[in-house]
């Protein structure tokens, strides 16, 4: 299979359990405020690793979407005409932290410079 259209069929399957993701009622879910970040399906499309973000417990929220799984991958088999339905493994993904992490250091970097040129000035 080509990589754009495992390209294609990443973004898809992303898309489409972010929609699913509104109709769980699941309070593990909906408490965290949990987000899918990303998905990467194998070539041979029968797994798919799916990375969230979560705002409360990872892995409260992990277990409650690993629970829904099925509800996932009947909604996928219904919206997108793939061959194979992909199995889902659920991951937390770190990067938004990552990222914010990074921000503020880069801002206490800032702070200090500004600090310093300022007691330099006078």
């Amino acid at each position: 299979m080509a990589n754009y259209r495992r390209g294609r069929i990443n973004d898809a399957v992303a898309k489409e359990l972010a929609i699913a993701l509104r109709d769980v009622r699941d309070p593990r879910i909906a408490g965290n405020f949990v987000s899918i970040t990303r998905a990467e399906v194998a070539p041979d499309l029968k797994v798919a690793k799916i990375y969230f973000s979560a705002m409360g417990d990872k892995k409260e929220a992990q277990t409650a979407l690993t629970h829904a799984a099925g509800l996932f991958r009947r909604h996928l088999a219904m919206t997108l005409n793939l061959r194979i339905t992909p199995e889902l493994v659920f991951y937390a993904d770190g990067s938004i932290e990552h990222g914010a992490h990074i921000a503020k250091l880069l801002s206490e970097i800032k702070e200090s410079e500004k600090k310093n040129d300022d007691g330099a000035d006078a």
